[in-house]
């Protein structure tokens, strides 16, 4: 059998391309098909297989400018050719999803609909420059038509998390299978152990929220450390002297901070997010947002405390909060719930779907 793996773009290492990861595992042999391609970029697993690129991977600054090529990205995904292959798993956030799959069975993993122009249009919009405002406003109602369209091409839809399982249906009224990224759990040390410092671990896009923090913290006064980076260079300037940016990180390096953080710090609203368990399997409890993917993650009180609304304020009260019930978390059992989302889960999960959905299309094909 000849399988293709399909991601939106493969430009560093985050949650998807964690997922990505894991299904180079389980399929080695498996082609990689991907609109820009930045080698040296991904971890060795996804690199050491054959990766197939589009024409934007050609076109001008595409590795650091690609999101301004958003409106050739369907024409794009269209133009790879999947007829030799039977099975077909893309990996989309964007318009992976969105491959013309021939007669090969096509499984989604899918991490949201395209959210530039869905639940996250306004927030991208906003910082953006004037021009391209403008393009994304006469691209989007094409956009959206292209999206909803392509997503009938999807035999299945698997969902990252219960929350996009309900946009799934919502945008392109299809239903889907929840099944959980995969948490390298193996990869983290238990620490009970802490430092006096808060942790953020995130890309600076704007959803993320990083301004939000950093205001409650120049209140506080606490020590944050920000690992990460991204376009927005306004975080520096507005950060007071209690705050440390450390730039991108190896992942060795992130999981000492966890290990040795007092809590981490989660002000924006994801689709799932991965770093709340990361955090968990390092045996560190998690403020986050009550909103999104960390609603699945999180448990109030025993792994972690919410805040809401989305504001300096109600971030800082939960801090205060922590500070008192601190002796409250216990990192081992803080690790042990971090333990059920196991990449070993994920791939026994995964594997199973994707056997019994091409057990039913053999029994199709054979006339039962």
């Amino acid at each position: 059998m000849k399988i293709a793996l399909v991601h939106d773009w493969l430009i560093g290492m985050r949650g998807g391309e964690r997922v990505l990861e894991s299904l180079c595992e389980l399929y080695p042999r498996a082609d990689l098909y991907t609109l820009i391609y930045e080698k040296g970029s991904i971890s060795p697993i996804v690199e050491d297989r054959r990766i197939f690129t589009s024409f934007i991977q050609r076109l001008p600054f595409a590795q650091r400018g690609y999101r301004y090529y958003l409106p050739l990205m369907p024409k794009a995904i269209e133009s790879f050719d999947f007829k030799d292959y039977d099975l077909i798993i893309s990996s989309s956030h964007c318009v992976a999803k969105g491959i013309i799959p021939g007669n090969a069975l096509h499984i989604c993993y899918c991490h949201t609909p395209m959210r530039y122009i869905w639940e996250m249009y306004g927030e991208y919009k906003q910082r953006l420059s004037i021009f391209a405002k403008m393009g994304l406003s006469i691209y989007r109602p094409y956009l959206k038509r292209w999206d909803v369209n392509s997503a009938q091409r999807v035999d299945y839809f698997i969902a990252n998390s219960k929350n996009v399982a309900h946009r799934i249906k919502k945008c392109y009224n299809k239903e889907s299978t929840v099944i959980y990224p995969p948490v390298d759990t193996k990869g983290f040390n238990l620490s009970s152990n802490s430092e006096d410092f808060y942790l953020i671990v995130s890309a600076f896009a704007p959803y993320k929220r990083i301004d939000l923090a950093i205001e409650a913290f120049n209140i506080l006064g606490y020590p944050l450390k920000i690992i990460g980076r991204g376009e927005d260079v306004r975080f520096k300037k507005i950060a007071g002297a209690n705050i440390e940016f450390l730039g991108w990180q190896s992942d060795e390096v992130v999981r000492d901070y966890y290990a040795r953080c007092k809590a981490v710090i989660f002000p924006g609203e994801e689709d799932f997010g991965l770093v709340p368990l990361e955090a968990m399997a390092a045996g560190k409890p998690v403020i986050a947002y009550a909103k999104g993917g960390a609603l699945e993650t999180v448990k109030e009180g025993e792994t972690g405390l919410f805040f809401y609304p989305q504001s300096p304020s109600a971030l800082i009260e939960a801090i205060q909060q922590f500070e008192k019930k601190i002796g409250n978390f216990n990192s081992e059992r803080i690790r042990q719930y971090a333990l059920s989302f196991d990449k070993e889960v994920f791939k026994r999960k995964i594997k199973r779907f994707i056997e019994d959905k091409l057990n039913d299309v053999k029994k199709i094909q054979s006339g039962f």
